[in-house]
């Protein structure tokens, strides 16, 4: 600079001092500018130094409240922390009794199904035995319903056995024939005094007799068409008395109802009541096994040695039978 001063002063030595004040007060106003400049800057930047601190010291305190909001934040968080720990323990121990409850619903729910189980096995038992029950209602009906119709039967035969009975009764004493007739069983016993000489087996000529008229009566009521579809068998039954064997007894018991059989089949009738009579007549022997007693106990031998005139009706066995079961 000094250089550029001296050479600008040489043209002219007379006015140097003006230019140098110029130049002077150029450079001071430069430097005066420029002071103003730096003071403005400092300014500046002081002032925008003040904002910043005060921003900052904003945000700082912002920073601290929002540490203190944090902190309380974060106790509270600690606080949620320690209660959610003590609900996840609560959950946990809930989570233990529901397992366990699960667990005895489980075993709960095995129970039902064993015992829905059962229980179908139970009605499975139980339609069985109704069924069972309703064939055996049915099965029972329809024996009552043959019951029934067996007690009809049944009254039926006893009506008519009762019919036949008193028949013979009229039929017999109208004749003046001396001989009873049982009320109960119709049987019709006549001595052995009346048809055999004793110790025979030969029909007397009083015993032919009596047969002749005792017969045709008997069986006039028998084989009649009232009677002979009810009629199953006709039974003459030799008896004998106590004396001799048993095995004696039964052929002579045998012999004197053989022997009364083979008259009534020699009297006069027709065809078809003799085939009849052959249909229906059985000869049989007790020899001694039902001998009679008189009131003191003695036997009365006369009245064992009989023979014994018997009708038994269709279906005697099953009548029997009922009324065995109807009399329990």
């Amino acid at each position: 600079m000094r250089k550029t001063a001296h050479m600008s002063r040489r043209p002219g030595r007379g006015d140097a001092g003006g230019h140098w004040i110029s130049y002077s007060d150029m450079m001071a106003s430069l430097l005066m500018v420029f002071v103003l400049a730096v003071c403005y800057s400092v300014y500046q930047y002081y002032n925008m130094l003040e904002i910043k601190t005060r921003q900052l010291n904003e945000q700082q305190a912002e920073l601290d409240r929002t540490t203190v909001v944090l902190a309380e934040r974060e106790k509270e968080l600690d606080a949620a922390n320690v209660t959610l720990m003590g609900k996840q323990a609560e959950l946990a121990a809930v989570q233990i009794q529901l397992d366990a409850q699960e667990e005895e619903l489980h075993a709960a729910q095995s129970a039902l199904n064993a015992k829905e189980d059962e229980l179908n096995r139970l009605q499975l038992t139980l339609n069985e035995q109704q069924d069972k029950l309703a064939a055996m209602q049915l099965l029972l009906q329809s024996q009552q319903n043959e019951l029934a119709a067996q007690q009809g039967r049944i009254d039926a035969l006893i009506g008519v056995r009762t019919d036949i009975i008193q028949t013979l009764s009229v039929a017999l004493t109208r004749a003046n024939l001396n001989t009873q007739v049982d009320p109960n069983t119709g049987d019709i016993l006549l001595e052995s005094t009346i048809l055999f000489d004793k110790s025979s087996s030969v029909i007397s000529t009083e015993g032919q007799s009596f047969l002749s008229n005792f017969l045709p009566v008997y069986l006039s009521v028998l084989l009649s068409e009232e009677y002979r579809d009810y009629v199953a068998e006709i039974v003459i039954e030799g008896h004998a008395d106590s004396d001799g064997t048993y095995v004696n007894n039964i052929n002579y018991a045998s012999d004197r109802a053989k022997a009364v059989a083979r008259f009534c089949l020699e009297m006069n009738m027709s065809g078809p009541q003799r085939e009849l009579l052959q249909k229906l007549m059985t000869v049989s022997s007790r020899s001694s096994a039902d001998v009679i007693y008189r009131a003191d106990g003695t036997e009365d031998k006369d009245a064992s040695r009989r023979v014994v005139f018997k009708f038994r009706m269709r279906d005697a066995e099953m009548i029997s039978e009922l009324n065995k079961l109807l009399t329990q």
